[in-house]
C-alpha cells in the first residue's frame, strides 16, 4: 500500500527555475505552492515509514504530529475554541496512527450541533460536537471524501449529510 501522508502539504514561495509547481502550464507568476515533497527549498524533507521487512510503505513530513488538525475559532473572539487531530496515518503502527493526514475539503456544522468532515487521504467520515471538539463517529468508506460536505432536509422531514466520495455520494441520515 503507497500512502502519501502531511497535512501541512503546501505553502506559496518563490518560483525556482525548472519546478514542476503542480498546474504546469508556465504561468508567468513569481510565485506558486511548493510542497514538502516538491519544488523549493524543502524538497525532500520528508522521512519513509518502514514496515517491519523495511519495505517502504509512505512518507512523513520531518515535524512532531499531530500533522492535520480540525481547528474550531470563536467567530466572537477570534480564539481557537477547540482543535482536534484529524485523520489517521495507517502506515504507522497501531498505537501511533492517530497522527493526522492530509486533506482537501472542509467540514459542515449543522444548527444541531454536529461537524461532519470527511477531508482526509484515509476514507474516514467523520463527526465531532462542534461545542468540545470530541469526534463522536467515524464511518470508513471505499473511497476519499474530496469535497465539503452538504446537508438538506427530505420531504419527510428527516435530515440527512452526504458527501461525495471520489466516484460516488454517500448518504446519513440524522436521528
Amino acid at each position: 500500500m503507497q500512502t502519501h501522508d502531511a497535512a501541512l502539504s503546501g505553502w506559496v514561495e518563490k518560483k525556482r527555475p525548472g519546478g514542476n509547481y503542480g498546474s504546469g502550464n508556465g504561468s508567468p507568476q513569481p510565485f506558486d505552492r511548493g510542497a514538502y515533497d516538491g519544488p523549493g527549498p524543502y524538497h525532500g524533507f520528508a522521512a519513509p515509514i518502514k514496515d517491519a521487512s523495511g519495505r517502504t510503505v509512505g512518507n512523513a513530513p520531518c515535524q512532531k504530529p499531530p500533522w492535520g488538525r480540525l481547528w474550531a475559532v470563536n467567530a466572537n473572539t477570534g480564539n481557537i475554541a477547540w482543535q482536534a487531530t484529524l485523520g489517521l496515518n495507517e502506515a504507522l503502527p497501531a498505537e501511533k496512527q492517530h497522527a493526522g493526514g492530509s486533506g482537501s475539503a472542509g467540514p459542515i456544522v449543522t444548527a444541531g450541533g454536529l461537524v461532519f468532515i470527511g477531508a482526509t487521504n484515509y476514507r474516514r467520515f467523520r463527526a465531532f460536537d462542534s461545542k468540545t471538539g470530541k469526534e463522536l463517529w467515524a464511518y470508513k468508506l471505499d473511497q476519499v471524501v474530496n469535497a465539503n460536505p452538504l446537508t438538506y432536509q427530505a420531504k419527510n422531514g428527516k435530515q440527512y449529510v452526504a458527501a461525495i466520495a471520489t466516484d460516488s455520494v454517500v448518504v446519513f441520515s440524522l436521528p
